[in-house]
């Protein structure tokens, strides 16, 4: 047989302590440290969710190039198209957490790139910056993470209606977003039983500064989003950081994409 990963070996040791002869489950939040790290914590969805989870009285850090503007946050300035920065915040960011002998820990994926390319001029730069970014650097991260994620953790991504769609000009955001799902798909499978549970968030037109400023070079863009979304305006980043909140705390959505696009039509 082969042998157990030393993250399932913690997380089945600390749920038969703490439940004996019942295996795994869900833990009281209550019980033990609480602690979110989101990506990309310095603007938009992730700056709510990171306010979101600050409310609620979690310890959150933030890892992103840019500082996240909220005093309470623990910045880590690392830059997520590097690998192996990725590796070097998710050690530095474990050392806090075995430190606490373990925690529920909700992590956060949340930063992306966003620009316009092409398969015809292939950039290969631009791609594998947009792809670490959204799915090595996020591997890197939870694994150096996983072995002091207690039950009741969740590893939480932010794909986009593009995790299932296609449009022209959007070629390495398209490919990377359907990637986060498969990503998503595997902790699922893969941590069966751990007591660590996986979801992916699939916003539509989002209210963020990166959006925001796309649409103010496009003439006409409030009468497309009133054309394109049922709802007739941009979701709110904030929205987007509630059900960020529901899928950390509600290990019966493991494994679901959630989309959250107001009605995005499809033709």
């Amino acid at each position: 047989t082969h042998a157990e990963c030393p993250a399932l070996m913690v997380q089945r040791a600390h749920a038969v302590a703490c439940f004996p002869g019942k295996g795994p489950r869900f833990m009281s939040s209550n019980s033990q440290q609480r602690i979110c790290v989101v990506t990309g914590a310095s603007s938009g969805i992730g700056l709510d969710t990171a306010k979101m989870f600050l409310q609620d009285g979690w310890t959150v850090h933030n890892i992103s190039r840019s500082p996240c503007e909220l005093d309470e946050v623990s910045n880590h300035r690392y830059d997520l198209s590097e690998p192996d920065q990725a590796e070097e915040a998710g050690k530095e960011i474990a050392d806090v957490v075995k430190g606490k002998g373990g925690a529920m820990l909700s992590l956060i994926h949340n930063a992306s790139m966003h620009g316009e390319d092409t398969v015809r001029q292939f950039n290969r730069k631009y791609f594998t910056d947009t792809y670490n970014i959204g799915v090595v650097s996020p591997g890197l991260l939870t694994a150096q993470l996983l072995p002091y994620m207690l039950p009741g953790s969740s590893v939480i991504f932010i794909g986009s209606t593009l995790s299932e769609q296609a449009v022209a000009g959007r070629a390495s955001y398209v490919t990377t977003k359907h990637a986060v799902v498969g990503l998503m798909r595997s902790y699922t499978q893969d941590l069966f039983g751990s007591g660590v549970h996986s979801v992916c968030i699939c916003p539509g037109f989002t209210d963020t500064p990166m959006l925001r400023k796309a649409l103010d070079q496009f003439e006409g863009a409030d009468e497309f989003i009133r054309q394109k979304v049922s709802v007739g305006r941009l979701i709110g980043s904030d929205e987007i950081a509630k059900l960020v909140k529901f899928a950390a705390l509600n290990p019966s959505v493991n494994g679901s994409v959630i989309h959250a696009n107001g009605g995005q039509k499809q033709t």
